[in-house]
């Protein structure tokens, strides 16, 4: 059993920054394969970015390569997401997400569990 508590999330202009935090319970975290999602209003869940056990491996949408970056510290039990010039299309609920299997990372399916989530706001 994981539980995930995400934080950080906030209003920002557009240009500026935020670095999301995923903390998770358990002494099991380095054997999850970790995922973010976002959720803007009237839209699916997406994929952002995924990053494997060790951190050796990184995943990134299209649409935020360049500009979000995922990493973990297994030490400390958690998994961060750097978001750097943010746009007002990356207004939405992000979500940290666990997995034990890479399969389809990029997919909602494979991830047992989920945290609440944590409101991103970015102003035109």
């Amino acid at each position: 059993q994981v539980q995930l508590v995400e934080s950080g999330g906030g209003l920002v202009q557009a240009g500026g920054s935020l670095r999301l935090s995923c903390a998770a319970s358990g002494r099991t975290f380095s054997s999850y394969f970790m995922g973010w999602f976002r959720q803007a209003p009237g839209k699916e869940r997406e994929f952002v970015a995924a990053i494997d056990r060790n951190g050796g491996t990184l995943y990134a949408a299209d649409s935020v390569k360049g500009r979000f970056t995922i990493s973990r510290d297994n030490a400390k039990n958690t998994v961060y997401l750097q978001m750097n010039s943010l746009k007002p299309e990356d207004t939405a609920v992000y979500y940290c997400a666990a997995t034990p299997s890479r399969s389809a990372y990029y997919t909602t399916r494979p991830y047992d569990y989920w945290g609440q989530g944590t409101q991103v706001t970015v102003s035109s």
